[in-house]
């Protein structure tokens, strides 16, 4: 074996064979590797690459080790060797399998489906994966791997793919997060996406990816909707009704539909503070209006509060039922309340019109879907 002298001596040869140290032949591995990646004479080229065999198959990790780091961008690297190194240690692979340039796709995707997770991330890591590569992470890799990535929008993912990595990894939001931000989303994974992430994210998507018309305005209306139950949820805990609802009320919170949803959850203490500050009446006299007034102090109370005149049979319906559910001496049972307060309200003859009373229908068929787990109990209107 006879390279160019200033390749590689007849010495560094000897001492890269017989060295007595692993230290000793991995330094001149190393410097052996520089001199080629630098470029060889097409004479030269043949010697070059048995030399790196002999080091890919040194008993001597340093010495390979040595040959993966120092070679790992080269295009002077035999296919062969790196296909070698590719199957060594994870150490050893790690640095060609994110750099090497002489790897076909059909390598990399064969590495993906049987490596371990560590190699599997280093091929994620590559600057550019081709869409063979790229759903063969999608199918096979870790979940780090497929979360590198996705994160890559130079990671060139098909449809099918970006699918396969919902189906494996939905409940990730490491992977859901890193979908939702690439530059580029089919129609399909922006929709499922839709499910998966925060409100956040989820404003991303509107704002950044192709959806349907129905799914953006459901989220910017889910995200109103959120808000609002969260208030409604806090109406229910609060110790201060009085400190609370004053506070909302300054914060033009206090909105019907922040008290239609506060009503339909049985929180009437809060409708009766909330009504109290929105009117400027005391507790103690809108409580009697709403309670003990007959017929007409619940709407006498309603048009001092300035809540809107098409939305009263929503909210009579509500205060009705949660008479009469007192009245029998039952607890307050919310699904069955609120069941009974949204037939009530759609059974009643001068009922508002239909298009005033979406939210209680809305609501209606989530809780029917919630008890019933089907869509067999629906009230339709």
């Amino acid at each position: 074996m006879s390279v160019t002298r200033a390749a590689l001596s007849d010495g560094d040869i000897r001492a890269l064979i017989r060295g007595p140290t692993e230290d000793e032949r991995a330094a001149v591995a190393q410097r052996l590797c520089r001199r080629i990646d630098e470029g060889l004479d097409p004479a030269d080229r043949e010697a070059a690459e048995e030399v790196m065999r002999l080091m890919a198959a040194d008993a001597a990790e340093m010495v390979r080790r040595a040959l993966a780091v120092t070679l790992k961008n080269s295009p002077n690297l035999p296919r062969d060797v790196a296909l070698r190194l590719s199957a060594d240690l994870d150490s050893i692979a790690a640095p060609i399998l994110a750099f090497s340039p002489v790897f076909t796709d059909e390598d990399l995707a064969e590495v993906v489906r049987a490596a371990s997770a560590l190699k599997q991330l280093a091929i994620a890591r590559r600057e550019v994966l081709s869409e063979t590569v790229a759903d063969a992470l999608a199918e096979y890799g870790a979940e780090e791997a497929v979360r590198t990535a996705v994160s890559n929008d130079n990671a060139q993912f098909s449809e099918k793919g970006l699918g396969r990595v919902l189906d494996r990894f939905g409940e990730s939001q490491g992977v859901a997060n890193a979908l939702a931000y690439r530059q580029v989303l089919p129609l399909a994974i922006s929709e499922r996406l839709v499910d998966l992430v925060t409100d956040h994210v989820r404003q991303h998507l509107v704002d950044h990816h192709a959806l349907s018309p129905e799914t953006a305005m459901g989220i910017v209306l889910g995200a109103r909707e959120r808000a609002t139950l969260d208030l409604v949820e806090q109406a229910g805990r609060a110790a201060d009704l009085r400190t609370f609802t004053s506070y909302l009320h300054r914060q033009d919170k206090l909105t019907p539909s922040l008290l239609m949803r506060a009503l339909a959850h049985g929180h009437m203490t809060f409708f009766e503070w909330a009504m109290a500050q929105r009117s400027g009446v005391p507790h103690h006299r809108v409580w009697l209006m709403i309670h003990d007034a007959g017929p007409l102090g619940l709407r006498a109370i309603y048009e001092r509060a300035a809540l809107p005149a098409k939305l009263f049979s929503a909210f009579r319906a509500a205060v009705d039922t949660f008479h009469a559910l007192q009245s029998e001496g039952a607890g307050l049972d919310i699904v069955k309340f609120q069941e009974r307060m949204l037939q009530r309200f759609l059974t009643q003859p001068h009922a508002g019109p239909r298009d005033d009373a979406d939210y209680l229908l809305d609501k209606m068929d989530r809780l029917f879907a919630r008890t019933a787990g089907s869509n067999e109990a629906r009230v339709t209107a």
